[in-house]
């Protein structure tokens, strides 16, 4: 009796805090959107995916040399709705997401603002779309990630890739580095935080909000094209990243 009551308490408290931490996200991205230099805007939203995974109780470990200057393709294992957070940590990041986190309350309109680039997979003209967005984002210079498995899983080992979404970063001519996530709870690998099967978001959050003990490796690997000379083709960048991530975990 006991340990649920913490579980609901700490459920409860954190839920608020992130609650008053996304609208205050929210609150400052609409007021000082529009006169705020890209710089500072991207500086904000690592100060601020900080705070919310100190909020959230979520313990986070770097390792590796990420690249932290010019155009990047960040290629990752996805597990969580936490996995967009603990890149942006590192350096303000526009995800590739799929269209349905639009319609999330709250954390949909977050995701607007925060520059996320949304695919409509049942559109045909969906890959060109996004890859004119994401070559947008490059010539900026910006860092953008990218889930090639298209979905979460528990964590432990790495889905298919789908390679389409490499070509930009081919015609761009910006790096390409895989990042492995590795979930732990309570010390050990766990797929406790993990986003999957038919558990909906406010279950998940309840898991994660609610329980102790959840961190999270985020590992830099090799680059697998430094964006010198002839670029491999999308399939071989898809298969080079896919056995770096596959052989971190």
């Amino acid at each position: 009796m006991g340990s649920c009551c913490l579980t609901i308490l700490r459920f409860v408290v954190r839920a608020l805090l992130a609650l008053a931490w996304v609208l205050a996200g929210l609150l400052f991205m609409v007021c000082t959107f529009w006169f705020l230099g890209l710089r500072s805007r991207l500086d904000s939203k690592k100060y601020w995916s900080a705070v919310l995974l100190r909020i959230c109780g979520i313990r986070v470990s770097y390792h590796g040399a990420p690249v932290r200057q010019g155009p990047v393709l960040w290629v990752l294992n996805h597990v969580s709705w936490l996995d967009i957070f603990v890149l942006n940590e590192v350096r303000a990041t526009s995800f590739v997401a799929k269209s349905e986190i639009r319609n999330w309350p709250l954390i949909g309109w977050l995701a607007i603002l925060a520059d996320t680039i949304f695919i409509q997979r049942a559109s045909r003209h969906a890959v060109h779309q996004v890859g004119l967005a994401m070559r947008e984002r490059f010539n900026r210079g910006q860092a953008v990630g990218l889930f090639p498995e298209g979905t979460t899983s528990p964590g432990f080992s790495v889905l298919p890739f789908y390679a389409n979404l490499f070509e930009p970063a081919r015609q761009a001519r910006a790096i390409v580095q895989p990042v492995a996530l590795r979930f732990f709870h309570q010390g050990v690998r766990s797929d406790f935080a993990a986003f999957v099967g038919e558990q909906t978001l406010l279950q998940n959050m309840w898991c994660v909000l609610g329980g102790r003990g959840t961190a999270i490796e985020v590992v830099f690997l090799p680059v697998v094209w430094d964006a010198q000379g002839e670029p491999p083709a999308r399939a071989e960048l898809s298969r080079l990243a896919h056995a770096a991530i596959k052989l971190a975990l």
